[in-house]
């Protein structure tokens, strides 16, 4: 770490942190956090995967189909890693390495994903990705919408383990206020100035539930797809009852949904009409007896709608991968009639599981193509990288955002697990500097969620920022203090390090380069903060291979 950033500012934080250092240590000394596990921790078997069969099968034979080999496979550290990324937004700790490593069984990699998908911290990072596309980025009118609310609520649905279909269909059809029903805050983030715009919802139901880009058809018909101007305005209309009153969202059943048509180019306008809510296809799947929006949730959900099954395993693939089966997420083709597709495989095996959205996410994670290295000869190519890309032939390298940069970072800041409910040190530290962090990291992505190459803003901000000099801080409380502390060597203490940031231990090579670090340092506290910051650093460390 450069002498500049070594000399923070702790004085007005030594007492919290001395205090701090005595209870870490109290806690620590029952066990010594470097030490090898000595044995796994068991899991409830997961059952057969079939659909990973299925995936295998078919990526086999567009493997075939573009004249290309898949790429080897990797280590079982790189897919925990990929995993834990993957699905929880931040890296494996070195506990769950240990114990990972200590494992015996067979199926212990599946295991490991079955258990992560099953805890709270995942449902978490899953909720908070998924609340992007249904909720969006803005931060909507504050009176009447509650991300934080949305988020959490969404979190615990998928941590209880509740059905995908039943999600949705509260999500678009629930009364209440937004405080004390999180779930209408889908429909609220449609308020503007007291009034519930229905065509954003209509569209927004569209291309997150359906992955169809029916607002397209929002003034005329669609230039190149199917969608009439009329769908549109029934599937808004669908939305018209829905106001907001005293006690929250609710339906007016004598409102109707009024098209009022200005002039244009001189043209005279047409006469204001009423629509009724209309389905944009099979009519016969709308609910009937209830509100408009219970009616169209019954039909966005129905058990013969493929569109909602296929575009949910289309983002869930996007969440393992880094990259969507088929982009943009919200414009996939039209379902073929003899189905078959990817997307297909993984929609039928969803639906007939009980839309079990953590099920999908462990049938993905299981297909070979998580298994593969992200390296291929072919990639040293224009034209073979292109190749290999769209046969789906390496595993794809994409960046992490800057959530998931500073979920590694902070989880690198104890060799334990950190979790919803415990380490109050470093949560603390996550929630106040996660905010600032993101902020000013900004994204990693281009509008179709493909990985841009890191600005120098945003390489300094990792490299010299405040919280990074924090987290490489040789302390009582800080890994690199502890590794320094209690590793027997210096040769432990670079593997250790390596395990703590990449997941992985060091080549020979690094070894050669590194080593001297430690055994040239004034101290050893000294030598870590230099390990640690190189290895914050490097390419690795911000993206998912």
């Amino acid at each position: 770490m450069p002498d500049a950033f070594r000399h923070a500012d702790w004085a007005r934080w030594l007492p919290a942190v001395a205090l701090l250092a005595i209870l870490g240590l109290l806690v620590g000394a029952a066990r010594d956090p470097l030490a090898r596990h000595r044995g796994g921790t068991a899991a409830e078997p997961r059952g057969p995967l079939p659909a990973a069969a299925a995936i295998d099968h078919a990526l086999a034979e567009r493997w075939r189909a573009a004249g290309v080999d898949p790429a080897p496979p990797v280590d079982e550290l790189t897919i925990l890693r990929r995993g834990w990324l993957a699905l929880a937004g931040t890296i494996p700790s070195l506990e769950e390495i240990r114990a990972y490593e200590a494992d015996p069984a067979p199926d212990r990699l599946e295991r490991a994903i079955g258990r992560l998908l099953a805890e709270r911290r995942s449902a978490d990072w899953l909720a908070r990705r998924l609340a992007t596309a249904l909720v969006g980025d803005d931060g909507g009118q504050f009176i009447v919408f509650r991300r934080d609310r949305f988020t959490d609520w969404l979190a615990g649905e998928i941590h209880a383990g509740r059905p995908w279909d039943a999600i949705v269909r509260e999500m678009v059809a629930a009364r209440g206020l937004w405080t004390d029903t999180p779930a209408v805050n889908f429909v609220t983030q449609a308020a503007t100035d007291g009034r519930i715009d229905p065509d954003e919802l209509a569209g927004r139901v569209a291309r997150v539930f359906l992955g169809q880009r029916i607002d397209c058809a929002q003034c005329h018909d669609h230039p190149f797809a199917d969608w009439k101007q009329a769908q549109f305005e029934g599937l808004a209309a669908a939305f018209a009852q829905a106001r907001l009153s005293g006690v929250g969202v609710e339906d007016d059943v004598t409102r109707v949904h009024r098209i009022e048509m200005a002039a244009a180019g001189g043209a005279m306008a047409a006469a204001p009409r009423n629509v009724p809510p209309r389905a944009p296809f099979n009519p016969e799947w709308l609910g009937s007896g209830g509100t408009h929006r219970e009616n169209l949730a019954a039909w966005v959900v129905h058990g013969e709608n493929r569109r909602f099954d296929r575009a949910i395993a289309n983002r869930a693939w996007g969440l393992v991968f880094g990259r969507a089966w088929h982009e943009p997420v919200d414009d996939l083709p039209d379902p073929s009639p003899e189905g078959g597709d990817l997307l297909d495989i993984l929609a039928d095996d969803f639906r007939a599981h009980g839309r079990d959205l953590r099920r999908l996410l462990a049938t993905i994670t299981a297909a070979r193509l998580f298994r593969l290295a992200s390296s291929h000869p072919l990639l040293d190519s224009p034209d073979g990288a292109e190749r290999i890309e769209a046969a789906w032939a390496a595993f794809p390298v994409t960046r992490l955002g800057p959530d998931q940069v500073i979920g590694a970072m902070v989880a690198t800041t104890s060799l334990g697990t950190i979790d919803r409910d415990s380490h109050l040190v470093t949560r603390a530290v996550r929630f106040f500097r996660e905010i600032d962090f993101v902020r000013e990291y900004g994204s990693v992505q281009d509008g179709q969620g493909r990985g841009r190459p890191a600005t120098i803003p945003q390489m300094l901000l990792q490299m010299n920022g405040r919280f990074a000099r924090e987290m490489v801080e040789a302390n009582a409380v800080t890994t690199s203090g502890r590794i320094a502390g209690m590793a027997r060597d210096d040769r432990t203490r670079l593997e250790v390090a390596f395990l703590v940031a990449l997941s992985r231990r060091p080549s020979t090579e690094e070894r050669v380069a590194l080593e001297p670090l430690l055994a040239e340092a004034e101290t050893r506290g000294r030598g870590m903060e230099d390990v640690m910051w190189v290895l914050f650093n490097a390419p690795e460390f911000s993206w998912n291979h």
